[in-house]
């Protein structure tokens, strides 16, 4: 498989992420290897918070959140998926497939070998966490989700996500910055805007980014809306404690909290949270909240 690695110099003196890289090599799954990057940050035995990033974002997005879980007491783990942040990049829109995705995370998962995690997810962060939550149940201890969903193609995924869609197969340039701004409530930095680019030194760059959209089971037919189905079937058994919190604008995710307080038998109970003044980028809006929201979910849940 073919990929591009973007430069390191791309990452340097980036406002707030200042962190020392940690590699690991998968099976690009046609005889070659990918490497991913990752965070790992705070005691080395402490119990991890695993935060998951989606579309069109990296490990970057939860600089704030990485320092404000050290501060207290855990470890923060963040990994870059395949065609973003630090990890290598396919050059071909085919290469990236739903399946490929909770494969290789899978086995990024393995080896490096975390247990009791906190899983914190968003976005591409939750369709693809969700499935490894649902691979391998043992490795989590409870789950945070947030602005994210596990779709099955049988329900519509709404207007808002067929426009989000549409505009990402046909801008002519892929926005990463700008994309991130638009999803936020809080004013962006230039260099913060410029920070979500990085990654991306062109349009080549992109193709995992472009593909990403168009891999969600928005139809019945999809070829991952079945594997999604039995995801469910399991995630429907687990005790897991789960906690949902959900920006208040975020239009896509709208309501798709609710799902998982219904249908995981962990949620029950829980205090379960829509941030206000938050968008579908919730870490950048109020990562110091949902800092503290899980925080207290691990300590009410240990």
């Amino acid at each position: 498989m073919k990929f591009l690695r973007t430069p390191d110099e791309r990452f340097q003196s980036l406002e707030g992420y200042d962190f020392e890289p940690h590699y690991s090599m998968v099976d690009d799954t046609e005889g070659g290897e990918l490497r991913i990057h990752h965070v790992d940050e705070g005691p080395a035995d402490a119990n991890p918070v695993l935060m998951m990033h989606g579309e069109p974002s990296w490990s970057f997005l939860y600089r704030h959140m990485i320092k404000g879980f050290v501060a207290r007491g855990h470890r923060a783990v963040a990994p870059d998926l395949v065609g973003f942040g630090r990890s290598d990049k396919p050059t071909e829109r085919s290469d990236y497939t739903y399946a490929r995705h909770v494969s290789w995370m899978g086995d990024w998962l393995r080896g490096v070998d975390l247990t009791n995690i906190t899983l914190v997810c968003q976005d591409w962060g939750g369709l693809i966490g969700l499935r490894l939550w649902a691979e391998m149940p043992d490795r989590f201890a409870r789950i945070v989700v947030a602005n994210t969903a596990l779709p099955t193609g049988d329900q519509p995924m709404g207007e808002a996500f067929e426009n989000w869609r549409k505009f990402s197969q046909e801008v002519p340039v892929f926005p990463a910055g700008g994309i991130l701004k638009g999803g936020t409530q809080k004013p962006m930095s230039d260099d913060t805007i410029a920070a979500y680019d990085a990654p991306f030194p062109d349009e080549s760059y992109k193709a995992g980014a472009r593909q990403f959209p168009m891999l969600v089971p928005a139809s019945q037919d999809d070829p991952e809306a079945e594997p999604n189905r039995k995801a469910w079937a399991l995630i429907r058994t687990l005790q897991t404690p789960v906690l949902t919190a959900f920006g208040a604008d975020d239009k896509v995710m709208a309501g798709i909290d609710t799902v998982f307080q219904r249908l995981c038998p962990g949620a029950k109970g829980q205090p379960h949270t829509i941030l206000p003044d938050a968008g579908h980028f919730l870490q950048e809006d109020v990562g110091a909240e949902l800092v503290d929201l899980t925080c207290d979910f691990i300590a009410r849940t240990s």
